[in-house]
C-alpha cells in the first residue's frame, strides 16, 4: 500500500462526513475524499477572475503563481487552461503528533491542546476562563480562552480576539496562540506592560476553529467546508449590521455558525485571524465586488495602520520583498467570498485583519521558539493598538440606565455599536478631530461636538440621550415651564461650582458622577454648571416655556416665545 493509499483509508477509518454542494458553475465539483495542492503558473488577472468565478479553491498569490486545492477534475481543468502545474501534496495528510506530548514549541494534537488550555484555566483562575462555544462537526469543542484582571465580570473594556487555524492544515498559529497565553499568564505577576493590558482588556483566544481539519491533516473541517469561504456574504446573505439585523445561521457549516454567534454575542474591536502559506497581513475588504483589486473600507487609513503595528516589528512581515511593508488588502491580493474578516467588519463594526505567519504552513516543530519569537512583540503591539481612539457610555439621561446605540462618525459609513450590559463602546481612530453621532431607539440621536483624538489611549467622551420630550433636569415637575423656585435650585448648583448625583437628583459639591448629568450641564460636561450655562437656563425662565428640539442649538432647548 503506497503512501496516498494509506492516507486515504485513515480518512475512511475516521468516518468523514463529506456531504458537499456543487458550485453552481459548471467547473469540476470538489470531490471529496482526496485533494491535490498545486501551483499553477503563469496566471494573469483574466485566469484569476476565472478561476474565482469557476469556484475554485485559491489559497495563495505572488505574481503570477498561485497555489490552489483541486480534485482530479478540477486539475484535468486546470490543465486545459495552458498553466504550468507543479504538484506541491496531497490531503489528507495526518500530521504524527506525539502522544502526549506537552509544553511550547511542539505541535499540539487536539487533545493535547484541550489539557494544556485546561491546566492554563486551573492554575490561573484569578485570570483566565476556558469557555467551550460549542462542538464540531465530529463533536471536538471550540475552546475561547479569556484572559482579563476580572473573567467572571463583563466590564466597560474593549473586547479583543486572536483566532486561528480557521484551515486545518495550517497550525502553526494554533502554536501561537498557545504561547500568547502563556506568556499573559505567566507574565502578569512581574509584566507591568502584561498587567496593563489583562487589566485593561477583555482578551480572547481561540487556538483552534477547525479541530476536525487538523486531525485529519487538510484545510477543510469535516463536512468538506471551507470555512473562510462560507462566512455569511455581503449583500447576499446579509445587508444590515447586528444592531439591525439577526443573522440565521441555520445554512452555514457549523463551526462557522458556533464562531459567528459567538461573535455577534460579544461587542470586539479588533481581531486578527491567523493562517500560514505567505507571508503577510492583509485587511478588509476581501469583497467589494469589484474583483481582485484594491477595495478600501472607509477605515483604510486605519487599517494600514493596525496592520504596521504588527507588521514593524515582524522581520520575516515587514522585510518583504512582494509586499511593502509586509501588508495588502485582502482584494488586492485576490479577492475571496464569505471571508471572516469581511463579515466581522460590516456586520459587526469590528477589525479584523489576516495574518499570514510564513510561506510553509508546517515548517519543522524545532522552528516553533523562532516564530514565536518574532511574532511576541506583533501580537502584544497589536493588541495595545485596541485602546487608539475614542471611548465611552452611552446611558439614557433620565435613568442613568446603559443603552444599546449605534456610534457614527462623520464622513464615515460604518458604526461601531455599544455593549448593552454596560453601555460602552469604543471607535478606534487615527489622530485627528471628528464628529460623532450616537442613536439608540427611543431616544433622540445627539450629535457632539468636534471631539480632538490624539495618539495613546483613547480619549474618554460620555453621552447621555434623551428621550423624546424628555423635561430639562430643573424642571422637576415636568411641566415644561422653568419656575422660580427650579431656576434658584439650579442656580445653588452653579454657586456650589460643581455638583453630584444623590442617587434620585442632583446636589451642590463633589461627589458620585454615576448618574445622568444636569442637562445645563452640556458644554463642556464636567459635573459643573458654568456662566454661560446658567445664563442659558435663565433665558428659558424669562421665556416662559421651552420645548424639546433634537434642532435646537446649545443644550437641545428650544424657547418658548414670551
Amino acid at each position: 500500500m503506497n503512501v496516498f493509499q494509506i492516507r486515504t483509508a485513515l480518512l475512511s477509518a475516521l468516518i468523514l462526513c463529506v456531504a458537499v454542494v456543487a458550485p453552481a458553475q459548471e467547473s469540476p465539483a470538489f470531490q471529496p475524499g482526496s485533494v491535490t495542492v498545486v501551483e499553477a503558473t503563469p496566471v494573469t488577472p483574466e485566469i484569476l477572475e476565472r478561476l474565482q468565478a469557476e469556484g475554485f479553491t485559491i489559497d495563495a498569490r505572488e505574481g503570477e503563481r498561485v497555489r490552489l486545492y483541486v480534485s482530479d477534475g478540477q486539475l484535468t481543468a486546470l490543465k486545459s487552461m495552458g498553466l504550468t502545474i507543479q504538484v506541491l501534496g496531497h490531503q489528507p495528510d495526518p500530521y504524527p503528533f506525539q502522544p502526549g506530548a506537552k509544553g511550547l514549541g511542539v505541535y499540539h494534537s487536539y487533545t493535547t491542546l484541550t489539557s494544556e488550555l485546561q491546566s492554563y484555566a486551573q492554575t490561573f483562575p484569578s485570570l483566565c476562563r476556558l469557555e467551550s462555544l460549542g462542538t464540531s462537526v465530529q463533536g471536538r469543542t471550540l475552546w475561547a480562552m479569556r484572559i482579563t484582571d476580572n473573567p467572571d465580570v463583563r466590564e466597560e473594556e474593549p473586547e479583543v480576539k486572536y483566532i486561528s487555524t480557521i484551515h486545518g492544515d495550517e497550525p502553526i498559529g494554533t502554536e501561537l496562540c498557545l504561547y500568547f497565553i502563556d506568556r499573559l499568564l505567566n507574565g502578569y505577576a512581574t509584566d507591568t506592560r502584561v498587567r496593563h493590558l489583562v487589566d485593561e482588556t477583555d482578551i480572547y483566544v481561540v487556538p483552534l476553529m477547525n479541530p476536525d481539519g487538523l486531525e485529519i491533516g487538510w484545510r477543510y473541517n469535516a463536512s468538506s467546508k471551507d470555512l473562510n469561504r462560507t462566512f455569511p456574504n455581503y449583500p447576499n446573505q446579509f445587508s444590515g449590521t447586528v444592531y439591525t439585523a439577526t443573522q440565521d445561521w441555520t445554512p452555514y457549516p457549523t463551526e462557522v455558525g458556533l464562531v459567528g454567534q459567538w461573535i455577534a454575542a460579544h461587542h470586539f474591536v479588533l481581531s486578527a485571524n491567523f493562517h500560514g502559506g505567505a507571508a503577510l497581513v492583509n485587511y478588509p475588504y476581501d469583497n467589494n465586488g469589484l474583483g481582485s483589486v484594491n477595495s478600501p473600507t472607509p477605515d483604510d487609513a486605519l487599517m494600514k495602520a493596525l496592520s504596521l503595528a504588527y507588521s514593524r516589528t515582524n522581520p520575516l512581515l515587514w522585510n518583504s520583498t512582494t509586499y511593502p511593508q509586509g501588508i495588502t488588502n485582502g482584494a488586492a491580493w485576490y479577492a475571496i467570498t464569505g471571508g471572516m474578516q469581511d463579515w466581522n467588519y460590516r456586520y459587526t463594526g469590528c477589525i479584523d485583519v489576516t495574518i499570514e505567519l510564513n510561506s510553509v504552513k508546517r515548517p519543522a516543530a524545532s522552528t516553533l521558539p523562532g516564530f514565536w519569537s518574532t511574532n511576541e512583540e506583533s501580537m502584544l503591539t497589536y493588541l495595545e493598538s485596541s485602546h487608539w481612539g475614542l471611548r465611552g457610555v452611552v446611558r439614557d439621561a433620565r435613568t442613568g440606565a446603559p443603552l444599546r446605540a449605534k456610534v457614527t462618525i462623520a464622513g464615515n459609513t460604518q458604526p461601531v455599536f455599544t455593549d448593552p450590559a454596560t453601555g460602552g463602546y469604543y471607535r478606534l481612530l487615527l489622530s485627528g478631530n471628528y464628529t460623532i453621532s450616537v442613536e439608540a431607539a427611543g431616544h433622540e440621536t445627539q450629535t457632539l461636538p468636534t471631539v480632538t483624538v490624539t495618539q495613546g489611549e483613547a480619549i474618554r467622551t460620555d453621552v447621555a440621550l434623551r428621550p423624546p420630550s424628555m423635561p430639562h433636569s430643573a424642571d422637576t415637575n415636568g411641566d415644561f415651564i422653568i419656575q422660580r423656585e427650579e431656576l434658584m435650585t439650579a442656580v445653588a448648583l452653579y454657586q456650589a461650582g460643581e455638583y453630584h448625583w444623590n442617587g434620585s437628583g442632583h446636589a451642590p459639591g463633589a461627589g458620585p458622577h454615576n448618574g445622568p448629568p444636569h442637562t445645563s450641564d452640556y458644554a463642556p460636561q464636567d459635573w459643573r454648571i458654568d456662566a454661560h450655562e446658567i445664563l442659558r437656563l435663565i433665558q428659558l425662565f424669562n421665556s416662559g416655556g421651552y420645548l424639546v428640539s433634537v434642532s435646537a442649538t446649545e443644550d437641545g432647548y428650544a424657547p418658548k416665545a414670551p
